[in-house]
C-alpha cells in the first residue's frame, strides 16, 4: 500500500501520528532529545532521498551528525561542509567520519556521462575529475560496471579530501582521535559496504590513498570477468 502523503497537511497528519506513537511506546523519548546531543559519529552523505543515515545504520536520533549534498562530495571551496565538519569534531568530538555513496547515485552516473544538468554541473565537475583520473581503470570495465566503481573511487577521494583538511589536521595535531571512513551503500539491498578506506592521522594519507584505489581495480576487474547477468552488479559481496 502506497503511504507517500499528496500535500502538505498530510505531512503535519504523519507528523503527529508519529509523535503520538513514539511516546506511547518510549515515554521520555522527545524529553531524552532535548538534551544536548552527544553523537560519536558523522555521517557525509548523498542528497539521495534512498539513504537515510539513521535508519541505515540503526542509530537513534542525536547519535549521528549528518551532511548531505549531491554525491557526498566535500571540497575545500565549500564553507558549508567544512565547518559541518568542524562543528562535529571540535564541538560535539565526534570519533568517526563515515563518508558514504550509494551504488546507482544519479549525481555519479551523470559525471560519468558527461551529462549537462544546469547549475549543478559545476558541482558535478569534481566527480569528473576523479573520473578523469581513473580514466584507464573505468574504460577497462564493462560500460555497465563503471558508474559504481566511480561510485567508490568518489568516496575513496572525498575520504583524503577530509582528511587533509585544515579541520582535520588540527584536530589530530592535537592529538584528537577520530577517524574517518569510507563506505558505499547499496540501495538495492540495504546493506553497507566498508571500502577499506579508513584513515586516523597515524599512516601517510597517500599510502593509503594507492592502497584503496587498487582494491577497488582489483574487485571490479575480476567483477568483469564473471558472467554478467541482470542483477546489479554492486549486489555480489566485495
Amino acid at each position: 500500500m502506497d503511504n507517500t502523503p499528496d500535500n502538505l497537511e498530510d505531512l503535519f497528519a504523519h507528523n503527529r501520528t508519529w509523535s503520538a506513537r513514539m511516546e506511547r511506546d518510549r515515554p521520555g523519548f522527545f524529553t531524552s532529545l532535548v538534551k544536548q546531543q552527544t553523537p560519536k559519529y558523522m555521517w557525509i552523505g548523498c542528497s539521495d532521498s534512498r539513504v537515510p543515515a539513521n535508519q541505515i545504520t540503526g542509530l537513534e536520533p542525536g547519535e549521528v551528525f549528518v551532511h548531505r549534498n549531491v554525491a557526498n562530495i566535500v571540497v575545500h571551496s565549500d564553507l558549508n561542509a567544512l565547518s559541518a565538519i568542524q562543528f562535529a569534531v571540535e564541538r560535539l568530538k565526534v570519533q568517526h567520519i563515515m563518508v558514504v555513496g550509494h551504488y546507482g547515485c544519479a549525481g555519479v552516473k551523470a559525471a560519468l556521462e558527461g551529462a549537462r544538468i544546469g547549475l549543478a554541473d559545476n558541482w558535478i565537475r569534481h566527480i569528473q575529475d576523479v573520473r578523469d583520473r581513473h580514466r584507464v581503470l573505468l574504460n577497462s570495465l564493462p560500460e555497465e560496471l563503471r558508474a559504481d566503481a566511480l561510485c567508490e573511487l568518489n568516496v575513496t577521494e572525498q575520504v583524503v579530501n577530509v582528511a587533509v583538511s585544515t579541520v582535520m589536521e588540527d584536530a589530530w595535531s592535537r592529538g584528537q582521535t577520530v577517524s574517518i571512513h569510507g563506505w558505499a551503500f547499496g540501495v538495492h539491498d540495504g546493506l553497507l559496504q566498508d571500502l577499506g578506506m579508513t584513515i586516523n592521522g597515524i599512516k601517510p594519507v597517500e599510502s593509503l590513498y594507492k592502497a584503496a584505489v587498487q582494491r577497488i581495480r582489483y574487485k571490479w576487474s575480476k567483477r568483469a570477468e564473471e558472467p554478467q547477468t541482470d542483477t546489479d552488479p554492486a549486489q555480489a559481496e566485495p
